[in-house]
């Protein structure tokens, strides 16, 4: 058995090794994931996991456990995935200001035909940013490729004033409900067990 991460975010590699699975292999899903519009973001971030699983499958062995991911902010009755460019960003950025947002994940393990597909919620308040800051953030590069266009693990961090649950969550992976998710395959990264 071989442990395939669906996904090319540096961030969730990172934070599978601080699980402890030290061995696995980074394997991106090759298509691009679509979901119906409409669907409220914990739904569609389970949607979005459960194709990436889907579509990195046919590129797995039966027996190699694939985990996949996806991340949305949600602010305001919109959900906010990656910016198109940096005006979208400024626009996210300055909905998100002085409020709190929710960041949700979807996440899927799957074997073979056994597939499990769950999602966290962890609600983040932002401080009243001014112009000058989203600008300087935007300036900082790390908007374009992150949902709701801000990494909580860089400079991010500064526009954060209170996290309300998993803070990894904020970063891309729920690292508390994989380890359950992956425990219910026989994968124990605390132990040791089944990698």
């Amino acid at each position: 058995m071989e442990i395939i991460l669906a996904s090319q975010s540096p961030r969730r590699r990172e934070l599978l090794e601080r699980m402890g699975v030290r061995s696995f292999r980074v394997l991106p899903a090759p298509g691009e994931e679509r979901a119906g519009a409409g669907l409220p973001p914990w739904e569609l971030v389970e949607a979005l996991s459960r194709q990436k699983a889907a579509q990195t499958a046919p590129l797995a062995g039966p027996e190699d456990l694939i985990i996949a991911a996806d991340t949305v902010v949600a602010a305001d009755g919109r959900v906010l995935g990656k910016p198109r460019d940096e005006e979208e960003a400024a626009e996210m950025l300055a909905l998100l200001s002085g409020r709190e947002h929710h960041v949700y994940t979807g996440v899927t393990v799957r074997r073979g035909e056994r597939i499990l597909t769950r999602h966290e919620k962890t609600a983040v308040r932002f401080r009243p940013l001014t112009g000058a800051e989203i600008a300087a953030y935007l300036a900082a590069g790390e908007s374009l490729d992150k949902a709701g266009a801000y990494g909580i693990q860089g400079r991010g961090c500064l526009l954060a004033e209170g996290i309300s649950g998993d803070y990894y969550n904020v970063m891309g992976l729920p690292v508390c409900l994989l380890y359950g998710m992956l425990r219910e395959f026989g994968v124990n990264p605390l132990t040791g067990e089944g990698i």
